[in-house]
């Protein structure tokens, strides 16, 4: 049986190395929408094709032709759409569940194969490393009970992606919440949060809470860059 993952992250790739090792069939990893692409055409035909996580919208072609199977780290329908960790932080979660669900043309609308407890606690690079284990274990139930999906209950809630100029710390954030604004943006490629000071902008990362104080780096660079 052959099964793809589709990933983005060095922390996800290291997970397919440990992993995908430990279960039976013919795994193959892919980072770009090219790769995938490259992979179907060869003749590489998966029973599924994973995507812990990803940016870039699926094609409906592959959608229809393949058991495509996302992880979306909100209870849905409560929370469908865009940046969920981030969502869920700024909301006062301080948990949550992975949902794996097989994706359809609708964004996060398709049908549940299970659903697993998920911390919040810690930077969004820690959140998306623990999240990505999480997948990991919902794979394996899923290739081995061979697993059907059910349709999604409950009200719906969509969240709005995130732009980068909302990584802007608001003023007036109590420390807790300041804490939290900087950890849900600390991962490599996102936007971390920051302030403008005159013709500067300092970015915020590695924040601790220390009793009513915030301790965190900092990066300090000119706004135009």
């Amino acid at each position: 049986m052959n099964y793809i993952v589709a990933a983005v992250g060095d922390w996800n790739k290291a997970l397919f190395d440990e992993y995908a090792t430990k279960l039976s069939g013919n795994w193959s990893y892919v980072t770009t929408p090219n790769e995938l692409n490259a992979k179907l055409a060869s003749g590489f035909e998966p029973r599924y094709i994973f995507f812990p996580h990803w940016r870039w919208i699926v094609p409906v072609e592959i959608l229809n032709n393949y058991e495509c199977v996302c992880f979306h780290m909100t209870d849905v329908p409560y929370g469908r759409g865009g940046s969920p960790l981030q969502n869920l932080i700024v909301r006062g979660h301080k948990d949550t569940v992975l949902t794996a669900l097989q994706m359809e043309k609708g964004l996060d609308t398709g049908p549940v194969y299970l659903k697993q407890a998920l911390s919040l606690k810690g930077s969004a690079e820690v959140i998306y490393t623990r999240s990505s284990q999480v997948a990991w274990s919902m794979i394996k139930s899923i290739i081995e009970n061979e697993i059907k999906p059910t349709s999604q209950q409950g009200e719906i809630v969509t969240f709005q992606r995130r732009t980068p100029e909302q990584s802007e710390i608001p003023s007036g954030l109590a420390p807790e919440r300041l804490y939290d604004y900087i950890r849900m943006l600390d991962a490599p490629d996102y936007p971390k949060a920051f302030i403008n000071k005159g013709s500067y902008q300092i970015e915020f990362y590695q924040a601790e809470l220390v009793g009513n104080n915030v301790n965190a780096r900092v990066n300090i660079k000119p706004k135009d860059i």
